[in-house]
């Protein structure tokens, strides 16, 4: 099949990655700071607050691309981690226990993880500014 989106593979690739932080980045807002939305705030010394500052962190250097493959691992091992401490004991499936949006984050990050940052990074631009 032919690629006709090929040309754009850099861009895109861009967009998957600073839309999953910026995605992810939400998710810690909601654990550390009850926003968006009108859960209750975690505990920082927890591991739900621990969850949410690599979130917020973790999340923020994924879409930036500043050492995104470092992040995205850490960001994959903690949904992995939740999957199996959150979702799993209800039922293997994450259809029926709820944790496919784990399993998605997982893998994305795992992605995200084995393709580092890309050509629309902070961390490109900074190694372009170094060979100049």
């Amino acid at each position: 099949m032919d690629r006709f989106l090929g040309k754009y593979e850099e861009l895109l690739y861009a967009l998957f990655r600073f839309m999953f932080g910026l995605a992810f980045i939400f998710h810690g807002t909601q654990k550390l700071f009850a926003w968006p939305g009108d859960a209750k705030a975690a505990e920082l010394f927890s591991q739900r607050g621990l969850a949410g500052v690599i979130e917020v962190f973790g999340g923020a250097m994924i879409a930036l691309g500043l050492w995104s493959a470092w992040a995205a691992f850490i960001a994959s091992g903690t949904m992995a981690f939740a999957y199996f401490m959150r979702h799993a004991p209800d039922s293997f499936w994450p259809i029926v226990n709820r944790g496919e949006l784990a399993v998605l984050y997982c893998f994305a990050f795992l992605y995200i993880a084995s393709r580092g940052s890309g050509r629309y990074s902070i961390e490109q631009a900074f190694s372009r500014r170094r060979l100049r």
